[in-house]
């Protein structure tokens, strides 16, 4: 473990390709420790908002945009040519599934083939993309060589460090240790030197592979876990246990267990996606993924658990799911944020208007749906007030503003997916 210097890192000139929840802090975070960013995205409205020093990322103030670009350090584009004048390019582009749950490195390979005809010698790249192991040190390096004519780790220099961004925590980044593997000796070196003027700690270890496997441990370590308590609060629910008030209770223990706590699915572009990387790389090997792949059928369970409790819940009632109102409450994956990636609560949606339901959502985060590769039908979609007008009204996201209403008044039925209601009406249901 490597601790920052003492004395401040001499400025970088640093590209980051791909200005999304993950490049976007990380170009903020080059430029306050007195670096130069070039921030690169095929989207040409980012380059644009930060031209007029604002967020288009609501947990990132517009403030912590418009003091870089004053600094004269930190500029937007759209050409991925202007990543030939750096030291050091890092690559933060989406990594998705495709509909098979088969890896999809297209943008990885993209963005790749782009960068190699303006690499130069000497240059540091780095993947920061959550992959299976084995993409840096062979599929992205295949790809620059190719199109520079030049050699990984003796003409330039590449590795891999993962991303550890926590969507709502503007500061994460700087007080989180960060993992670096290196194709070379001198490829660590390179990049433990670029991101000790940012973090506190960098932690080398011996490979890109096995940066690229402490990056999915990470990950599947929450899903397996997520998982657990879900099953649990099925099995619990049954009996007429509370799950929520047993995990409350089992926190108490100072040793031996770690509180994870269940929903309505799993969410974000981390922990739906990333464990299917390595179940997928491990046939390759002969090997099964049998916990990777058990968690993952239990957590996309979970939407159809919730819409089952809607119809419990509407039932008592004496209301059938089909032509019933619903209001969906959060659209975020995750509570005071507006990112919606895989957010489970389209896959609820999409339930219920299978069922016939007709449904509504609000989320002050999230006004409008964007247009997204899971949930295109849903784009220009826009939130609607709380009020009691609805059949049904299901917690999602447990945002604050829902945490701080009273529903004790509704009339609707209220689903819980996040135990995130205290003020309660006598419709209350959890799922």
């Amino acid at each position: 473990m490597i601790p920052n210097p003492s004395t401040p890192a001499a400025p970088t000139r640093v590209a980051i390709i791909g200005l999304g929840y993950v490049g976007l802090p990380l170009a903020l975070a080059f430029t306050r420790s007195g670096g130069t960013v070039i921030g690169i995205d095929t989207d040409p409205e980012k380059s644009r908002i930060i031209g007029r020093c604002e967020s288009y990322l609501r947990h990132i103030p517009s403030s912590s945009v418009r003091d870089a670009v004053a600094t004269g350090r930190f500029t937007a584009t759209t050409d991925i040519g202007q990543a030939g004048s750096v030291d050091a390019v890092i690559i933060c582009v989406p990594t998705p599934l495709t509909a098979q749950h088969a890896p999809d490195l297209s943008y990885v390979l993209a963005t790749g083939a782009a960068l190699a005809p303006v690499l130069c010698k000497g240059m540091l790249v780095v993947l920061e993309s959550t992959t299976y192991p084995g993409t840096t040190a062979v599929d992205l390096r295949q790809c620059l060589e190719a199109g520079s004519g030049m050699a990984a780790g003796r003409d330039f220099h590449l590795a891999f460090s993962p991303e550890r961004e926590d969507p709502g925590n503007v500061t994460s980044l700087e007080r989180i240790p960060k993992v670096v593997g290196g194709l070379t000796p001198e490829c660590l070196r390179r990049a433990t030197a670029l991101y000790a003027a940012v973090v506190p700690k960098v932690v080398e270890v011996s490979s890109c592979d096995a940066a690229e496997a402490t990056k999915l441990l990470e990950n599947i370590f929450r899903s397996v876990n997520i998982a657990l308590v879900n099953e649990l609060k099925v099995i619990y629910a049954a009996m007429g246990i509370d799950i929520w008030e047993v995990i409350a209770a089992a926190s108490t223990k100072p040793f031996g267990f770690m509180p994870f706590f269940p929903g309505p699915g799993l969410g974000g572009h981390c922990i739906p996606i990333d464990p299917f990387y390595l179940s997928w790389k491990a046939k390759e090997f002969g090997q099964t993924a049998r916990f990777i792949e058990l968690a993952g059928e239990i957590n996309t369970a979970m939407p159809r658990h919730v819409v089952s409790r809607i119809a419990a819940a509407l039932n008592d009632r004496g209301r059938p799911l089909r032509g019933s109102e619903i209001l969906l409450l959060g659209l975020a994956y995750k509570k005071n944020v507006d990112d919606d990636r895989e957010s489970p609560t389209y896959a609820i949606w999409d339930l219920l208007n299978a069922s016939g339901a007709i449904v509504s959502y609000h989320d002050p985060h999230v006004p409008e749906v964007r247009p997204g590769r899971t949930h295109a039908r849903f784009a220009g979609t826009r939130s609607v007030p709380v009020e009691d007008r609805f059949d049904a009204i299901v917690v999602c996201t447990d945002h604050d503003e829902y945490r701080e209403q009273d529903f004790s008044s509704f009339r609707a039925a209220v689903i819980d997916t996040r135990n995130a209601i205290s003020r309660r009406p006598s419709g209350y249901y959890r799922a």
